[in-house]
């Protein structure tokens, strides 16, 4: 690896570009630090392919800042990110906030709950963009031991985001994975697009990069196997909820100006209803 990663360490000092890694964390005390010290070793120490490691703490309750810290990542809490702007909540807002607080050209985001991350990960997506200068988004595909789709794809996307690209924005449906949380892209790209704050981000990305800079502007890379937690069915109708939203939006078939909608458990003599993120953040121009 080491080798490759040199190479693709000196394309990317003669392309003149910066490589922010950037992973939001909450209540990742068991993996964050095992990931960051990875990319710290790896990539900056061994080979000096990334300037940067951010993790921002979207309200922690466990060890996930100390950790992080200690294994050689600049840590920042989410409140103290941009704190001017009005409060906002979930995955989506912490990208949107990280842009104004990872200083690289590149920003290659990780999930936090890794349980076997390679640095390869990181290498891997961030070849194509130093590469190919058409490309603005690099999307990771795997393999899950857990999954039983031939594709990897978790429960959610093979049954509500794979059927909502091939509906409706059937240029992307060969997307593998979707809602792969592991992908990097070109900041002044990023710049340029709305961010879902919710679950709804990957789709809302994907959909609104491809629609500014077509299809052939978004690369698929295969990192192999990766393993992380695997949330129990009853845990998973928010993200499907806000991933619905998200794709509706984007084809002109729903408009609203809520934050949120209702996501209804049914009881049989009552009813629950657990408010899901749908907001969306601009980029801020200042």
């Amino acid at each position: 690896m080491s080798q490759g990663a040199s190479a693709l360490s000196a394309a990317k000092r003669r392309a003149n570009l910066t490589l922010s890694v950037c992973i939001p964390a909450r209540d990742e005390e068991a993996t964050i630090g095992s990931i960051v010290s990875a990319v710290q070793q790896s990539l900056i120490e061994a080979v000096p392919l990334v300037d940067e490691i951010v993790v921002i703490d979207d309200g922690s309750r466990d060890g996930t800042a100390e950790v992080a810290r200690q294994a050689g990542a600049r840590v920042l809490r989410e409140c103290d990110v941009l704190p001017s702007a009005e409060p906002g909540s979930g995955k989506g807002n912490v990208l949107w906030k990280s842009l104004h607080a990872c200083d690289g050209d590149l920003i290659c985001w990780l999930d936090g709950d890794l349980r076997d991350f390679r640095p390869e990960f990181v290498t891997g997506l961030v070849r194509p963009l130093v590469e190919q200068q058409h490309l603005v988004l690099s999307k990771a595909y795997y393999r899950r031991p857990i999954d039983e789709a031939p594709t990897g794809g978790g429960r959610v996307t093979e049954l509500v985001a794979r059927p909502l690209l091939s509906l409706l924005f059937p240029k992307i449906a060969d997307m593998v994975q979707p809602l792969a949380g592991e992908y990097a892209g070109r900041r002044d790209a990023l710049e340029t697009v709305p961010f879902v704050e919710g679950w709804g981000v990957e789709f809302g990305l994907l959909v609104d990069l491809v629609d500014t800079f077509g299809r052939d502007a978004i690369a698929q890379v295969d990192l192999g196997a990766r393993a992380h937690r695997n949330k129990p069915v009853a845990e998973l109708g928010p993200q499907a909820l806000a991933i619905l939203v998200t794709a509706l939006r984007r084809a002109d078939l729903l408009d609203i100006d809520d934050a949120t909608v209702d996501l209804v458990r049914a009881a049989a003599n009552d009813c629950e209803f657990e408010p899901v993120e749908v907001r969306e953040r601009p980029y801020p121009s200042a």
